[in-house]
Formats: structure tokens, sequence, C-alpha cells
């Protein structure tokens, strides 16, 4: 797990041992190991990373590292998780231990292309050929790992951080405008965009191409995988066959991530996700683990998480935060992420990170399990109120009012901002969803952009602390597995058929985990390892007491928002009455903070040098 850096320029410039070093320190964080960087064709190509050793912790696996016939050189970030099944297919002179030299014996025998098509893993990287001077980038299948550039036609450079690219000095900074509709609805920005209106990331199963011609920098993108085209709605299967092959590809996602040669933990929140990933991994270490939880004096899950740490023996560490240490580390953590937090929790699991990088550097998290198998009932039921209800004739309007956290018509008042973002995405998903059962669509929706906030949510979080994070439930075979092999009504599952015809006269809202069980599957696999009041008890997000603190969060607002260019400022205490009016109230008014907080730090100065 590291951080890479680099560029590939169509002329030379000054300082370039400076500005490769430069953006390599503005990465510390991401990897306090080792660094190195390499220079090629006369000071136009630089490439540099810095090193979080987790497999073969051996300098000789430092990067930039060569392949043996030195044709090509890689930066890498992340871990393939199936690369000594890899290693055993290739004739090759290794080295070292690593999985980056597999990457690279792997090409050099088979190229870029298989490697992608046989890996199993998270990671953004960079293959640069000395031989014809073109580089090829990709990023992992679920985008588990960040990569960012920047292009024009005389330069392309790329980080696993915007910090990295600004740290080049050869890029201003300028705010994508659009993009605070864009976050204030999701609470992430959807591939290519960021927040920078010059700067995009890469998309996740993307692969990118960059090369020189006819006297100006060439780039070109492809995807390399998809979602599968088939979605399973079957209505006569045997469940007991299912559940037993669903479980031993849960086993195997968590299994494949437990491979370190440095101490490994998990994050234990007191739900079934982490809860059962906690329990799988310690039945299959053999040994207790470390295991860790954070909560707030005011709100807290620690009892759950404790009967799971009970069961299982495992070292636990539980930490409390206050209104204090929580507002205190705002402006902190929005420097690591390079843009604005999309959700309150992301402080605590930062500050939770800090405080478990002392006894371990790898730690196992539950993203992708809601995702996976229909958690936010609410959401992943609104296709079936859509039809029930008489809602009209457009479900993506539907969909986007469950979904996007702050109205429209809060952003549409209060915003003075373009919405062009929104506008294109409204285009492309509404034709999206065309394609599919509207029911399929929402699954197909989060995986393909809200998993994307959740993984950039856990990236930063654990990597400015140097760990490393691991999410089993978005391993891209299980993903696979479930869309092809788990019958819609194994993932949202009706109690009853008595259930199932009161639920039609009414809205999710109201019968949610009463009249069915979202998650079903994973949750009938969890009765084997967790116990019932783990499993049973109604979801929860993580919970960060907001509403406790309404009063000083509404202080810091007037301060923080009287002279926010991009807001209708003049009329605040109106804002503050619309905010009022919704159940999010203190998050929505916590958002509008963080967008200021983070355009100060990232704009009222120029990066270039």
């Amino acid at each position: 797990m590291c951080g890479i850096n680099g560029f590939f320029l169509n002329n030379q410039v000054t300082c370039i041992e400076n500005r490769i070093q430069r953006m390599n320190d503005s990465l510390v964080h991401r990897g306090p190991d080792a660094e190195g960087t390499s220079i090629f064709s006369d000071g136009k190509v630089a490439i540099g990373q810095r090193r979080l050793s987790i497999i073969d912790v051996d300098a000789r696996s430092n990067q930039p590292m060569a392949s043996a016939t030195g044709k090509w050189v890689i930066v890498y970030n992340g871990e393939i998780y199936n690369f000594l099944d890899l290693k055993k297919k290739v004739d090759y002179p290794f080295q070292t231990n690593s999985d980056t030299e597999v990457i690279l014996a792997y090409v050099e025998q088979f190229g870029v292309e298989r490697f992608l098509d046989d890996c199993n893993g998270m990671f953004s990287l960079c293959l640069y050929n000395t031989e014809f001077d073109y580089m090829i980038l990709a990023r992992d299948r679920m985008g588990i790992k960040p990569l960012y550039y920047y292009y024009d036609t005389d330069k392309f450079i790329f980080s696993s951080e915007i910090k990295g690219i600004l740290s080049s000095g050869m890029v201003k900074s300028y705010l994508n405008e659009s993009a605070i509709d864009e976050y204030l609805g999701n609470r992430y920005i959807r591939a290519p965009y960021t927040f920078f209106s010059n700067i995009y990331q890469l998309a996740p199963a993307s692969k990118l191409f960059v090369y020189r011609n006819n006297g100006s920098i060439r780039m070109e993108i492809n995807s390399y995988w998809k979602l599968p085209e088939f979605f399973n709605f079957a209505t006569e299967y045997n469940e007991n066959e299912i559940l037993e092959e669903f479980s031993d590809e849960v086993c195997k996602a968590i299994q494949r991530r437990l491979i370190s040669d440095v101490p490994l933990g998990t994050y234990l929140s007191g739900g079934v996700d982490s809860s059962l990933i906690t329990a799988i991994a310690s039945i299959k270490m053999e040994k207790p683990i470390n295991t860790y939880t954070i909560g707030f004096a005011e709100d807290n899950e620690f009892q759950y998480a404790e009967l799971v740490e009970k069961r299982y023996q495992t070292i636990h560490h539980k930490i409390t935060i206050d209104y204090n240490e929580y507002f205190k580390n705002l402006k902190r953590i929005i420097f690591f992420k390079d843009a604005p937090l999309g959700i309150p929790n992301e402080i605590p699991l930062a500050l939770m990170s800090e405080v478990l990088k002392k006894d371990i550097t790898v730690v196992l998290s539950g993203e992708g399990a809601d995702e996976l198998m229909g958690g936010y009932g609410r959401i992943y039921r609104s296709a079936f109120d859509f039809e029930n209800n008489n809602l009209g004739s457009n479900f993506y309007e539907y969909f986007c009012s469950l979904y996007e956290y702050v109205p429209r018509k809060i952003r549409d008042r209060f915003l003075k901002t373009p919405m062009l973002l929104r506008e294109r995405f409204d285009k492309r998903i509404k034709e999206e969803f065309v394609m599919h059962r509207n029911e399929e669509n929402i699954f197909r929706y989060f995986h393909k952009y809200h998993v994307q906030g959740l993984l950039q949510r856990v990236d930063s979080t654990t990597m400015l602390a140097s760990v490393e994070a691991r999410v089993p439930f978005l391993d891209h075979r299980l993903i696979e597995f479930c869309y092809t092999k788990v019958p819609y009504d194994l993932k949202l599952h009706w109690k009853s058929n008595e259930s199932h015809q009161k639920a039609m006269s009414l809205f999710s809202k109201n019968y949610s985990e009463l009249y069915d069980v979202p998650k079903y599957l994973l949750k009938q696999m969890a009765y084997k390892y967790l116990p019932k009041t783990v499993i049973e008890r109604k979801k929860v997000g993580f919970p960060v007491p907001l509403a406790f603190w309404i009063n000083e969060i509404q202080d810091i607002a007037k301060n923080v928002l009287s002279d926010a260019y991009w807001m209708n400022h003049e009329v605040l205490d109106d804002f503050f009455i619309a905010c009022k009016t919704n159940a999010r109230f203190a998050q929505i008014i916590w958002m509008f903070i963080n967008i200021e907080v983070f355009r100060k730090l990232y704009f009222d100065k120029d990066w270039r040098y």
C-alpha cells in the first residue's frame, strides 16, 4: 500500500528532481517506510512512490521497480490478493517475494490486458514502457484505490491524491463550481470529475494510455471490466444450496484479504457486516485479533461490539471522543482528503485509524455489504413502492428524491453555482435506467456510483494514518456471484406472503425491517457466527450526534458561511429555517461548512512554482 506520483511531458521543465520529490513528500502519510523516484526520456518522464510495506517488507521490494529486461518500470499502490497463483503461471527470474514483481513478470509474459483480467485485488498503478516511451495507468474494478490526473497537450500528471498533482508546481487549482451541487446531492463527486475543474479521477475498472504523437501528449481511456449483464430474479430456487455457495464465496473473499507480512485487525462497529468479518477472520487466523470501535458519550454502539468481542476473545479497543475533539480535527482531515468530508463519521474513523496504527497496519472493513445485498431497505424497496403507489412514470426522479442527501429545492434556492454535473448525470442515468428493471437499476447505481463515496472515505481516513483498509464485500468475484447466482428475493426477503400484501399499501420507511429482511442471505449466514441480538437489531448508521450540537454548528456556520460567494449567504437565516424542515438538518448545515473550509484551504493560494 503506497502513494504513487508521476508526469509525462512534451517538453523539459526546470527542477525535475525537485518536482517529483515534492510530489512524493506530499504523500508521506501514505508510505512512511520507503520512497523512490526515477527519471527517464531526458527529463520528460518521472515517476515516484512512497511505500507502506505490507507484502515482503524487504528493501528489495521498494519502488520504482524495473522488470528483469528493463522494458517495464512500475509504481503501484495496492495489493494483489492472488499474486501467488499468478506467480505460478510465469517463467521469470524473481528477485523478491513481492506482489509488485509478480505484476511486472505477468505483464512481461502476457501483457497488461491479461494481467488486468486475471488479477484479484485493489490497486492503482503506472507502468512505464522504457522501450517505446509510453505509460499505462490502471485502477481496480471497483475503484478501491484512488488515482487522479491532470492532462493537457503538453503534460500529463498523476498521483494517488490531488495534493500530489498540485505539489508538482505545474498546475493551478480551479474550483469546479458544479461539483458543489454534486457533493450536496450525493456526498461525493462521481468519476471522472473532482472539485478541481482541471483535475480528474480515473474511473474504476479503467486503463489509461499516455503517449506522444505529432508534437503533443495524447491520452486514451478504456474500460476493462463491468458488472455482469445478467441479474438473477429467479422465483424457484434451493435456498440451502445458494446459502452454502454464498457463505463459501464470502469466506473466500475474507480469506484472500488476510494475507499480510504485518499485523492485521478489523473494525468492529457492532453491525452485522463488521461483526461477520471479525468472526470469520478470527476463525481463519486461529488467534485473537485486534478489533476497534469508536463512539461518543451521547451516542454509540459499544454494547453490540462487546458481544462479538466476548464470543471471539478479540483484543478489543474502545475509543470515545467528544465535540471539541471532533471539530478540532475537521480542517485537518479535509486537507488529507482533498475534498469536503461526505459523512460525519469520517472524523471518528480517521481518529480511530491513528489509534489502531499503534498495533496494526492492515484493517478489514465492512463497506460494500449493503450494496451487495440490498441493505438500505428504504431505498432498495423504492421500486416496489413506486409500482404500488402510482407515483408517476419517472422512477429515476423518485429514486433521486430518496437517495440525494440535500434536497434539490434547497440546493436550487441557496446555491449560486451552475448545475452542469447534475444535468449531465441526470441525462446519462435516465438512459441507463431504461435498460433494466427498476429493482436491478438500484443495485447497479449503488455499485457504479455510490460505492465511490464509500471508498474515498475509507481510503482517506485510513491512509492519513499509514493504515491499509481492505473491503471483502467489494471483491469482484463475490459481486459477480451475487448478481448472477443469488435471486433478488434472497437479498430483500419478505417475511411472509401476508407481510408482502400489507406492504403494498405502504412506503418502505414504514415497513422495511418490519415486513421484510434486507440482506436476508447474509443474515442467514451470520447465524452460524454471531448472536441474534447483533443480527436482528434494526440497521443504524455510524452515529455522530450532530443534532445534539446543533446550536454550536449553527454558530460555526454563521461565521464560516458569511462570505461564501457560492451561496446566497445574504439569506442565511432563511437557509437555517429551510434546513430545519428536513430530518437531516444538522448534517446539511455541516456539509455547507465543509465546502467553505475546503475552498479556503485549496483555492486561496497559487500552487505553481
